[in-house]
């Protein structure tokens, strides 16, 4: 059955997000104003984005669901998330915004090799933009198949169109404002349902335990741990995946140069550790209200008693329980346009490697007119946006909640560990961070393709070569090691350049020396 007060919602947010567009097409003339909103916008407005940019349909629907799956171990995906953000604010967010202009590549590639560290922070970024990117899509159209009675294939090619246009003509300045919006309407949607939760028990935390234990199928077992994670190598390796991957995920990262100065970011990831814990506790709240409101519910039900559409849908049927169709459709709409925004972060991301990092910095060696590196970031958020689409409608059948797992593992194990050791460690050289950085992203990918996710799921085989579902632990530590043992024996003069840079370098990331 078509949704008409979510139809008429998500037309109202995309209505007001083009206006958004067009204001920012007129500001958006040069390399600033497109990659970084000419560093104009505030510590809070840049906290609301970031928190937007983490807010994503996996966080909000994903959790969410978990918890009306298996209770409190759904909370160990949340805890996962929010701990990056320390990392971030203690050790990247400063040195980051003073070494850096544009992308990470920027401050990584500072005192190294440009065009070795370029080129593999841009596969890494591009990489884990890609399957981010997938998931997202896949997440977008079953979301609009389900609510809207659109088919498909349309869905995807709807949220492709729109992202390409927030970030071919507004950049920075439109994706910014975009997730604003998002995360100011999921935030404000996900309170009330969680106080429409509350008041149904009174506000009493112990009844709302209580009557999810007495309806759910596992009973007490949902307030223990180890139902999701049972053993403590995939543990440990999840945590490192969700702390790690945050710090050096690529869309995340460009947010810290769009604030004028270093106090602007450290604050900004202030503001977006607040926003974030805030959201993740309430989605805890609505995954047991979920259990307690919807779990009997027949309406709800398909014909072998599991949720229609699916545990991740958990949150949309108790809109409906809740606050009736028209609350339904606004939080339709805020899924709808929190899917919208994140893939035009992604994609402005996924167009800045290939522009700024591949296109002016290695193949122009930084002599290049602004005029043509944009004309390049637009024509790259095009083709980005086109192969989203493609892969969105050949990826529709296929279990995709690995490729998130893969994107945070690749950002842990390429990213974060080049970012932090050049920013922390004398002797890094070009050559142990490309081998480092090259081994952590090549074993990530295979343990995922040989371990249960895709060995067992999507290949059909009975057992896996690799036995863990998350390669982190293995694949970051692989990263850290090659990048010490191959920067420790490189005795190379161009190497000595380089650690004799370092100085320089941390004077200019502690008091952001231009």
């Amino acid at each position: 059955m078509i949704n008409y007060p979510a139809i008429t919602m998500f037309l109202i947010f995309v209505f007001a997000t083009l206006v958004i567009t067009f204001w920012a097409s007129k500001k958006t003339k040069s390399r600033s104003h497109f990659y970084a909103a000419g560093g104009k916008v505030t510590s809070m407005q840049n906290g609301l984005a970031i928190a937007g940019d983490y807010m994503s349909a996996a966080s909000f629907l994903g959790i969410s669901g978990l918890v009306y799956l298996s209770g409190y171990d759904g909370l160990i995906y949340s805890i996962g998330f929010l701990v990056g953000w320390p990392i971030i604010l203690f050790l990247l967010a400063e040195r980051l915004r003073n070494l850096g202009d544009y992308t990470f590549a920027d401050a990584a590639a500072h005192r190294l090799d440009q065009t070795k560290i370029r080129c593999l922070a841009a596969l890494g970024s591009l990489i884990t933009v890609a399957l981010y990117l997938i998931a997202q899509m896949v997440g977008a159209g079953k979301l609009i198949q389900l609510l809207f009675g659109l088919p498909y294939e349309l869905a995807v090619i709807i949220v492709g169109v729109l992202m390409i246009m927030y970030v071919s003509f507004g950049g920075m300045l439109a994706t910014t404002w975009v997730q604003i919006i998002k995360a100011v309407l999921l935030l404000s949607g996900a309170t009330f349902m969680t106080i429409a939760v509350m008041w149904n028990v009174d506000f009493n935390f112990e009844i709302l335990f209580q009557k999810a234990i007495n309806v759910h199928p596992k009973n007490f077992k949902i307030m223990q741990p180890g139902g999701l994670v049972s053993d403590p190598v995939s543990a440990i390796s999840l945590g490192i995946a969700l702390m790690f991957g945050t710090a050096g995920l690529p869309h995340i990262l460009m947010r810290f140069f769009t604030v004028k100065n270093a106090k602007d970011a450290r604050k900004s990831v202030f503001f977006a550790t607040g926003f974030i814990g805030y959201f993740y506790i309430l989605t805890f709240i609505i995954g047991f209200g979920a259990i307690m409101l919807i779990s009997t519910n027949p309406k709800f039900l398909n014909t072998e008693g599991g949720l229609l559409g699916g545990n991740n849908m958990a949150a949309i049927h108790l809109a409906s329980a809740i606050g009736g169709d028209m609350f339904l459709g606004f939080i339709s709409a805020v899924a709808f346009a929190t899917i919208l925004a994140v893939v035009s972060g992604l994609t402005l991301a996924g167009a800045s490697a290939v522009s700024h990092d591949l296109y002016a910095s290695v193949i122009k060696k930084g002599v290049v007119e602004e005029k043509d590196e944009l004309l390049v970031s637009r024509l790259s958020a095009v083709t980005l946006g086109c192969i989203a689409i493609f892969l969105g409608i050949i990826f529709e059948k296929q279990n995709v909640a690995f490729m998130v797992g893969l994107a945070f593992a690749v950002a842990a194990s390429a990213n974060f560990p080049i970012l932090f050791l050049s920013m922390y460690w004398k002797r890094l050289t070009s050559q142990g961070a490309l081998i480092g950085g090259g081994a952590g992203l090549f074993i990530a990918t295979i343990l995922v393709i040989l371990g249960p996710a895709v060995w067992v799921d999507i290949f059909g085989n009975e057992k896996a070569i690799f036995p863990y579902k998350y390669p982190a632990l293995f694949s970051v530590t692989t990263a850290f090691i090659f990048t010490w043992f191959f920067s420790k024996i490189d005795k190379s003069k161009k190497s000595q350049k380089e650690i004799n840079k370092f100085d320089n370098q941390l004077l200019r990331s502690q008091i952001g020396m231009k």
